[in-house]
């Protein structure tokens, strides 16, 4: 890999504060909250901060704590974090991220995992760690056209063994990367040891047989009827939301605090608690300052013409399979059942607390979750 430096550019910069603060705000309801999108109270607040008070070239130093390059992979640069912990290249462990998050989703616990030795724990729990950034998200390269999970998972897989030099390794996801990691452990089970799931993504090839998996999948296109708008205006008409959105950082930071807003997991933490200012703006820049806002929403339109929601006919994941059941408001928790008509499942934790966003939520769990999963797999 070329080693990669994360910089901002000072004209850009300079540009997204004079477009914050000449902003038109349109007309709002009163005491909307988070009931018509994004709450304008929190909204405005995070545009005030990120004019006075949020420190850019910390935020770039912070991005800088671990190394990382480009890889070219079949004519696409990949942004890779790549750091070789205290298990010196034995242990290699690719995490992917999904949208609306990046390759900061794993910022707090990749120390952890990489040196467990400095948080208390045990040397032969170190991971290898790799977080590759999505094609067309944050400093990756664009792809030509959309590409799904599925593709994903074939330049992850040539990243892993042809770039970086691990013949076999394990593999986690949430959200989109939950969709990449299934279909690693589909097209390419001969790498894997072993992979970790945290969200549902790819679905089995069947329908529902008990009442448990008939109620499971009623709830979750409930929740797609009311939280999944976004998903069916970025898989279909990508372009009509990139024309609205290409110049206005205001209107992308709604559209992505929103999301973080209704899929966290809110019962005993407020929202500001959970993710700071300053850690949604960080996750923020790497659409609004690296110009992949438009973009990144490609994937759902790519995952739609490889089918990738779904398993083909007679395929199922035959790798061991470890799915932890976090209280994610975007999609209530699969029976188990269901999962394992899919996948092979020899590990199952039903998470205390923490959301959509585990790694940032509840960064101390999810570390401690996987040293177990990669102890007993």
């Amino acid at each position: 890999m070329q080693p990669f430096t994360i910089a901002w550019d000072a004209d850009r910069l300079a540009w997204i504060r004079d477009r914050v603060r000449a902003y038109r705000w349109p007309p709002l309801p009163e005491g909307a909250g988070w009931r018509y999108g994004c709450d304008p109270s929190v909204l405005a607040d995070l545009c005030a901060y990120w004019l006075d008070g949020f420190d850019h070239a910390a935020a770039a130093a912070e991005l800088n704590r671990f190394p990382q390059g480009l890889a070219r992979i079949e004519g696409l640069d990949l942004h890779v974090v790549h750091v070789t912990g205290e298990a010196e290249g034995k242990r290699p462990l690719l995490l992917t991220h999904g949208w609306p998050g990046s390759v900061y989703e794993f910022w707090q616990v990749i120390e952890p995992l990489a040196f467990p030795s400095r948080f208390g724990g045990r040397v032969e729990d170190a991971f290898d760690v790799v977080v590759p950034a999505l094609p067309g998200f944050g400093f990756s390269g664009k792809t030509k056209a959309p590409v799904g999970p599925r593709e994903t998972a074939r330049l992850f897989d040539t990243l892993m063994r042809e770039e970086l030099g691990y013949a076999r390794y394990r593999a986690q996801g949430g959200d989109w990367g939950a969709g990449v990691t299934a279909w690693l452990g589909l097209d390419h089970p001969a790498s894997l040891e072993a992979i970790h799931l945290n969200y549902l993504l790819v679905q089995p090839a069947a329908e529902p047989e008990t009442s448990e998996e008939t109620a499971w999948r009623r709830e979750a296109q409930r929740t797609q009827g009311t939280l999944g708008a976004y998903a069916d205006l970025q898989g279909t008409k990508p372009l009509s939301l990139a024309y609205a959105m290409a110049d206005e950082p205001v209107a992308q930071l709604a559209w992505l605090v929103e999301r973080f807003h209704d899929w966290a997991d809110l019962r005993e933490r407020p929202f500001e608690e959970v993710f700071t200012k300053d850690r949604l703006l960080t996750n923020a820049l790497f659409y609004i300052q690296a110009h992949s806002f438009e973009t990144a929403t490609w994937i759902y339109a790519g995952a739609r013409a490889e089918g990738a929601r779904r398993m083909p006919e007679g395929r199922r994941v035959t790798v061991p399979t470890a799915f932890a059941s976090y209280p994610d408001p975007r999609t209530a928790a699969p029976p188990r059942g269901w999962v394992e008509r899919g996948y092979d499942v020899v590990r199952w934790r039903d998470m205390p607390r923490g959301g959509h966003f585990a790694a940032m939520e509840v960064p101390e769990v999810f570390v401690e979750d996987l040293r177990e999963w990669a102890r007993g797999s």
